[in-house]
């Protein structure tokens, strides 16, 4: 997940960098994602050292559970703007579409991740 987390922190802070210069360097609410995302590159660094591993990654799907809830009211406009309809901000609903995205897989892999995890201290203190 270490590999994921620093990833995802670099995806994030592209997505956010790029879109605050598509949409003309005014709105700076267009560098939340890379807001999102250097805080996920800091904990996928500290998760590199085996004692701040487990407490690091647990934060940083905190942080992209909380990108994932945050995105969600742009989100909801996507299926408009694809219809063609006007939307007040079409390029805030493709980058908090593109941050949505990239944070809900990383939410699920995270799960994933901490049932296998699981399964396996469960394997090993059965045998």
């Amino acid at each position: 997940m270490t590999a994921i987390t620093r990833a995802l922190g670099v995806a994030l802070i592209v997505v956010g960098v790029v879109s605050f210069f598509a949409t003309g360097s005014e709105a700076v609410t267009a560098l939340i994602p890379a807001a999102l995302g250097l805080i996920i590159l800091a904990l996928g660094v500290a998760a590199g050292r085996e004692p701040l591993h487990r407490h690091a990654i647990h934060a940083a799907l905190a942080v992209a559970l909380l990108g994932v809830l945050g995105t969600l009211m742009n989100v909801v406009e996507l299926p408009a703007l694809l219809a063609g309809d006007e939307v007040e901000r079409p390029g805030a609903v493709v980058a908090s579409t593109i941050t949505f995205l990239l944070c809900a897989v990383y939410v699920a892999l995270g799960v994933r991740s901490f049932r296998a995890a699981r399964r396996a201290r469960d394997r090993a203190s059965v045998a």
